[in-house]
């Protein structure tokens, strides 16, 4: 799922959700450092080849509690003042989550710039202070 991005030949083009992040980071370089985030649980362990599967396999696991639900996709720092900057990245249509407004609520009152985007415009807005969703 995606979202439209124009027409071609009567077709609309699609655009990943991934490929918005993706914009985003390219277009903020200029005015911040940004890195893509995971959010939620995963599980570690040491990496060996199995037999069996013919394939690589995790032995040993450990389930880590990365960062928590609701932070967002994309966080670092404004260039220009070292400010912190939280984007969280959504589809055209695509809603926040209430963990994800509520995080970006926290990050605001803290002073951080932060707002929900769909669009590399948007997340410069942001990062420059002059909107936040």
């Amino acid at each position: 799922m995606g979202i439209h991005s124009g027409e071609a030949e009567g077709v609309a083009q699609v655009i990943s959700e991934h490929e918005v992040q993706k914009s985003i980071m390219l277009a903020a370089s200029p005015y911040a450092v940004l890195f893509r985030t995971n959010a939620g649980t995963f599980y570690q362990g040491k990496i060996v080849y199995s037999k069996e599967f013919k394939q690589n396999v995790l032995i040993n696991i450990r389930k880590i509690d990365g960062l928590p639900i609701g932070y967002s996709d994309l966080s670092g720092v404004r260039k220009s003042d070292g400010r912190a900057v939280f984007v969280e990245v959504k589809r055209r249509g695509g809603t926040a989550s209430d963990e994800q407004k509520h995080f970006i609520e926290v990050m605001k009152s803290y002073g951080a710039l932060a707002g929900v985007c769909r669009s590399a415009e948007e997340a410069v807005n942001i990062i420059n202070g002059l909107e936040g969703t």
